[in-house]
This record gives C-alpha cells, sequence and structure tokens, in this order.
C-alpha cells in the first residue's frame, strides 16, 4: 500500500501554487528518514510572480493605519493559538521536534511576540519637530522600506517566519517569504491561516532551495533582503544585495561562550547549560556548546556535565521524556558526526558521541573536555548537540578564550561576585550576555550579534526600526 504524499504549494498573492515549471522537491521527517509531503521547487518565474504581487500590494499597505496593522496581526496571532495543535504538529513532522516542547516552549512565545510586534506598529517614536533654522520646520518621518526578500532557517521554522514576517508587515512592508527546503510545511499552513486576514500580495510564500533564495535576494524589487542562516548563506546575500545596494539584516552563527567560576552554583549551572546547550538539538545559534570553567572546578563540572547528559533523551516527537528529536537532515548528522571523529588526540569524549538509533537522525547528548583554543570544535559552529569544555586559571584568560572566536551572538557568566558580572558582561564581544542563566528570550529585547554572527536586530523595537527608513522633510514658515 503506498501512502499518497501531502502536496504543499507556494502562497502568491493570495493563491496557492504549484511552481511555474512543475518541479517539485521531497520533504523528509527527519524523525523517521521517510518523505512525506512535495513542496515546489521554485524558479525565476516564481519569484517573479510573488515579487510583483508584493510590489502591488505595497501602496495600499504602506498606507494603512498603525492601528488597522495593529488589528491584523493581533488576528494572526488569535488565529494561531486557536489552531496551535495544527501548526505544532505540521513543526514537528517538519523537524522531528517533541510535541509537549513545541506546544509549551515555541508556540506560546511565538504568538506573543506577534503581539508585541501588533502593539509597536503604533509606537514608532522619533525626534519632535522643531527650528533648527530661522523660519524653517523640520520633521523626521519614518517610512517602511517596502518589499522585503526574507529567508528563513531550518532549526526554528515558525518561530523564525514570524521573526521575519511580524515586525515587516507591522512597519507598512509587503514580504515575500523563502522557508528552508527540508521544512516548509509549518510556514505553507501558517500561510493558509493568515490567508482570511491581510489583503492579498502583502504576505508570499515561495518554497524552493538555495538557487531559489538566490533569486530573491538578487531580484530588482526588493529594498531589504533579511536572512537567518549560515555564515556562508549570509556572507552570499551581503555580496548579491550590493549590487543594487539593498538594505541586508543578517542573523547568523553562533559559538555562544558560558563561563563558570569558581564560585558559581554548580548543580544549577550544570542543569541549566545541559538544557541550553542540548534543547533543539543544540540546532540554535544561542545554544550553550562551549563552556569555560575556572580550572580548580573544572573536574567537578565536567563529571556532574557527563552525567547530566547521560541523563538526557532524545527519541521520538510523541516521547514526553525527550528533551530534543533528530538532527534536521542527514548532512547535518554527517557535519555533527564529523567534528567527533577528527577530535585531535588531546580531547576526551566524557559522553555521547554517537548516532542514536537506526532510523532518522538522532544524535547522542554529548561532552567533550581536554580542548585547546585553536581546536576545530571550538573555532566552528557544530549546530548539534555536542556541548565542549575548556578550563581557564583566570578572569583575563576566560576572557581572551570566550572572545576568541569568529562569532558574536550570544554569551553567559556564572558567578555570584556582582562586579564580576558586570566586568565580563562589559568586556564579553557578543549581542546578548546572560548571567547565571542562559537562553531565555522575550519579545522586548533585541536579538543579534557582531562580527561574522552578522548585524540587525531581531525582536524589540530595535528590530522593528530596522523595517523602516528615516526622512527629513522641511518646510518654510513663510508660506
Amino acid at each position: 500500500m503506498t501512502t499518497e504524499l501531502r502536496r504543499l504549494r507556494n502562497y502568491i498573492g493570495g493563491e496557492f501554487k504549484d511552481a511555474a515549471d512543475g518541479r517539485t522537491t521531497e520533504v523528509v521527517n527527519p524523525a523517521t528518514g521517510e518523505v512525506y509531503a512535495t513542496a515546489p521547487l521554485s524558479g525565476q518565474a516564481d519569484v517573479d510572480a510573488a515579487m510583483a504581487a508584493a510590489a502591488a500590494a505595497f501602496p495600499g499597505w504602506r498606507d494603512t493605519t498603525p492601528s488597522e496593522r495593529q488589528k491584523a496581526l493581533l488576528k494572526i496571532a488569535d488565529a494561531f493559538e486557536a489552531r496551535a495543535d495544527e501548526l505544532v504538529a505540521a513543526e514537528s513532522e517538519n523537524t522531528g521536534k517533541p510535541l509537549g516542547l513545541t506546544a509549551s516552549e515555541e508556540l506560546p512565545p511565538m504568538v506573543d511576540q506577534i503581539r508585541f510586534f501588533a502593539g509597536a506598529a503604533r509606537l514608532l517614536e522619533g525626534r519632535s519637530a522643531g527650528e533648527y533654522m530661522d523660519g524653517m520646520t523640520s520633521i523626521i518621518r519614518r517610512e517602511p522600506v517596502g518589499v522585503c526578500a526574507q529567508v528563513a532557517p531550518w532549526n526554528y521554522p515558525m518561530m523564525m517566519a514570524v521573526w521575519k514576517f511580524a515586525p515587516a508587515i507591522a512597519a507598512g512592508n509587503t514580504v515575500v517569504l523563502k522557508p528552508s527546503d527540508t521544512t516548509p510545511a509549518s510556514t505553507v499552513l501558517m500561510a493558509e491561516i493568515i490567508d482570511s486576514v491581510l489583503p492579498k500580495g502583502v504576505f508570499n510564500v515561495v518554497c524552493g532551495d538555495r538557487e531559489t533564495g538566490k533569486a530573491m535576494v538578487e531580484h530588482s524589487t526588493p529594498a531589504m533582503a533579511s536572512i537567518t542562516g549560515s555564515v556562508r548563506a549570509g556572507m552570499q546575500v551581503a555580496e548579491s544585495a550590493s549590487k543594487d545596494v539593498k538594505r541586508v539584516h543578517l542573523e547568523l552563527g553562533g559559538k555562544a561562550p558560558v563561563v563558570v567560576f569558581q564560585d558559581a552554583d554548580i548543580a544549577k549551572a550544570v542543569e541549566d547549560i545541559a538544557v541550553a546547550g542540548y534543547f533543539n538539538a543544540g540546532q540554535d545559534c544561542t545554544a550553550a556548546t562551549r563552556v569555560l570553567v575556572h580550572e580548580s572546578i573544572h573536574d567537578e563540572f565536567v563529571s556532574a556535565l557527563a552525567k547530566a547528559a547521560a541523563d538526557t533523551k532524545t527519541g521520538a516527537p510523541d516521547d514526553e521524556d525527550v528533551l530534543y528529536g533528530p538532527l534536521n537532515n542527514p548532512n547535518q548528522l554527517k557535519q555533527v558526526a564529523g567534528f567527533i571523529e577528527r577530535l585531535p588526540a588531546h580531547a576526551k569524549v566524557e559522553a555521547g558521541g554517537h548516532q542514536v538509533g537506526e532510523k532518522g537522525y538522532f544524535y547522542a547528548p554529548t561532552v567533550v573536555s581536554g580542548l585547546k583554543q585553536d581546536d576545530e570544535i571550538i573555532q566552528n559552529e557544530v549546530f548539534g548537540p555536542v556541548i565542549t569544555v575548556q578550563s581557564f586559571t583566570d578572569e583575563a584568560q576566560a576572557l581572551e578564550y570566550a572572545n576568541g572566536v569568529e562569532f558574536a551572538l550570544a554569551s553567559s557568566v556564572w558567578t555570584k561576585d556582582h562586579g564580576r558580572a558586570m566586568r565580563m558582561s562589559k568586556n564579553l564581544d557578543f549581542g546578548c550576555v546572560w548571567i547565571n542563566t542562559h537562553i531565555p528570550l522575550v519579545a522586548e529585547m533585541p536579538h543579534g550579534g557582531f562580527k561574522k554572527s552578522g548585524y540587525g536586530k531581531d525582536l524589540s523595537a530595535y528590530g522593528f526600526e530596522d523595517y523602516t527608513r528615516i526622512k527629513h522633510v522641511m518646510t518654510s514658515l513663510d508660506g
């Protein structure tokens, strides 16, 4: 008996459509390794159509009042909440994530973030009008930038889609959004829900691969390109966008240092770091995967962390006892396993270090110690359930090791010494610093990094303002 595959389609100008040339790609459930759907493999004609729809819708949406945009986003949030079970099921099939954790840890923040941007739509701030030259009044206008080409990743398909479209639409822009080719299902479902709320063409979804994303970024219509993805992808987007001077918003890789001092509460630190390192199979650019521990507590910490790893469970989405599901795809499994296979002789695998099961792309929670600052696994993003541990002698060396990578997205400090915590937060070269915790996010605070982690902010009023442009209007008082 053959099970019929689900057929996903693009959402362009308020209509669901196949790719113009009929091409499709298979969508695999990473928990089983089995194909469950097909999605359009969109080409230039599909991108052209989506951009045309977004461009046609822009003047009307731009001219709506902030209160109208707020109402629309609040309706979307309510609709997502009402159909939460469907969204969670689609996301779990997309990614293999545990159903319970997706329902409790991802859907509620996602809805809250939409509601935050609904409120932000009515709170654009700027300098007051004033006379800065005799006989002249100056006014600052904040305006939407136009059509936004947006590319979302596969690690949090639903939430990252929200981080893209909600601020853009709240500011009066129109959107062409491409989900990852491995995780399009939940984004297509979101389009189905949004269809009854937004005018045609304001929100468009184009499914496809890297070439589809490239065609979107290089298209002449968008005024802005936004991507969450790898450093390589971000560099390619920035280069492509530079050819016609598009605005670019990049949220790229991370290699978060987790600095644990000798006065830290070891039990709490180990418990929280294990969760923050292994949640979502470590497929998070802010994951707590690079731990730096003071030499006086190093052995005790490693032993406790190895036990926490052994007690952490990965497995099927419907298993209520698991913390995380599979890696997203076979290439990602190969990448994570490759880091472990290439470990230098001085490294020691304290826990895990192997694939789990014969079906799907599961990898054991892993701890590696004995590492040096220039080791590959310290310098490069693993993006899997692997926590590395290094020791340091003093605060200066901790900072040297923490800042000694090309990424600069997130970090954390674990200490009871307030002065030390403040010094470290000042000197850590990362866009976010947590103290005695790691990974909580709120809609009101910005998320974004420095260096090769990209530029531009997600969430918060800062993220909202990224989707606006500033215009100076000066008028003569003489008529």
